[in-house]
């Protein structure tokens, strides 16, 4: 009996140690070995047989992304490229998720212009590695090497002009007298508001230091000064609050630098309604739009930054057009473009946090009431019609 029973525990053993030899469990990866996701990006991009552009603009309320839109989609399509064009409303939410479909339906470019430029990096890694190449169109996309390339105005640049208008018009050089001066500054989330800001507030600078400028408001920092969205309403809402609280009848406002064009919509309301002096208070702007051309026409806004949208769209068809031939343009784009205007490559100055991006610049230029039909319509920018309104020219 004692013989049999440690037979049998002798036979459980050697069965136990088999079956854990023979165990079907997976050995853990090596820590050198990738790692499986549920889900993974499959390049689409490579042998589909198309060449697909995606093109992802912040909103259809600003003139200009509705210009710059079309343009794109009709210079890419002229290349032979499948083009889609989404529009984001101004919602981050939005703009991924339009990023993603055009991942998915094969883009082989975007060009984006980013909502707000510090929260694509998610998307943009997704976009590499589905071999996607990245253009920044306009506004700089932060915080992620997966940008490839910036296309943009001097932003800078930008500014600058803004603040040389005001200072030639109130002859700031010469005068002895000290000029009242706001600020109405752009959307914070948008990289190129910062530019704009810095290149004007640092032209400024020295004369508010030296009291030629005076801000009765006291507000010239950049987020105290911005207008979230760009937003006409909240321009006006702004300025209209500063003057009934500093400026009281008999109390002169000279300048309201503004950033943009919709934000000088906002201002010229607000000067209009709330203003009680009698003087045309200096009104810059940018960009071009048409209710502000019609304004700068009527004397009720002083000057706008141009930017040749289409210039902008060139360059980034052109470099997009380089790209998908498999090169990696540098200086070598402009000079074998032959482009009628200017353009330079920069790969010093737009450091997105992450790395600096190459990036192709084109010059601005200031538009007024005496330079306007030169500059925008005989070039073809504008157009009139037998009644005299404006109209974007195709």
């Amino acid at each position: 009996m004692l013989n049999r029973l440690k037979i049998y525990l002798i036979t459980i053993i050697i069965i136990s140690l088999f079956l854990s030899g023979c165990s079907s469990k997976t050995p853990s990866p090596k820590a050198n070995e990738p790692k499986e996701t549920e889900s993974s990006i499959v390049d689409n991009h490579s042998n589909d047989g198309r060449t697909v552009v995606g093109i992802s603009m912040p909103d259809e309320l600003l003139e200009r992304w509705n210009r710059d839109g079309s343009y794109l989609k009709d210079q890419f399509e002229k290349n032979g490229c499948d083009v889609i064009v989404k529009f984001a409303n101004n919602l981050i939410d939005t703009q991924i998720g339009d990023l993603r479909k055009m991942i998915a339906e094969g883009a082989d470019i975007l060009v984006i212009t980013a909502v707000d430029g510090a929260a694509l990096s998610s998307v943009l890694e997704e976009a590499r590695a589905a071999n996607v190449k990245i253009i920044a169109y306009d506004r700089l996309i932060m915080n992620t090497d997966a940008v490839d390339y910036y296309v943009s105005f001097d932003n800078y640049m930008v500014g600058v002009l803004q603040a040389e208008y005001i200072i030639d018009s109130l002859d700031l050089d010469s005068s002895q007298d000290s000029e009242n001066i706001e600020f109405v500054t752009g959307d914070p989330v948008d990289n190129n508001a910062r530019f704009f800001y810095k290149g004007a507030y640092d032209t400024l600078k020295p004369y508010i230091d030296n009291g030629k400028l005076i801000v009765p408001s006291t507000q010239t920092g950049f987020y105290e000064t911005s207008t979230a969205q760009w937003s006409t309403d909240i321009a006006q809402q702004r300025l209209q609050i500063i003057l009934n609280s500093y400026y009281p009848k008999g109390t002169r406002l000279d300048a309201v630098l503004c950033a943009n064009d919709s934000t000088a919509l906002g201002a010229a309301k607000a000067l209009e309604s709330n203003y009680l002096g009698t003087n045309t208070v200096i009104l810059t702007g940018q960009d071009g739009d048409i209710a502000n051309i019609y304004n700068i026409i009527n004397g009720i806004q002083s000057m706008t930054v141009y930017k040749a949208l289409q210039e902008e769209s060139i360059v980034t068809v052109s470099l997009g057009m380089s790209i998908l031939s498999g090169r990696n343009p540098t200086s070598d784009l402009i000079d074998e473009s032959k482009w009628d205007f200017e353009c330079s490559y920069n790969i010093k100055d737009y450091n997105n946090g992450t790395k600096v991006v190459p990036s192709y610049l084109l010059n601005p230029i200031t538009i007024t009431a005496e330079n306007i039909e030169k500059e925008l319509f005989d070039t073809g920018y504008y157009s009139r019609n037998s009644a005299g309104l404006i109209y974007a020219a195709d």
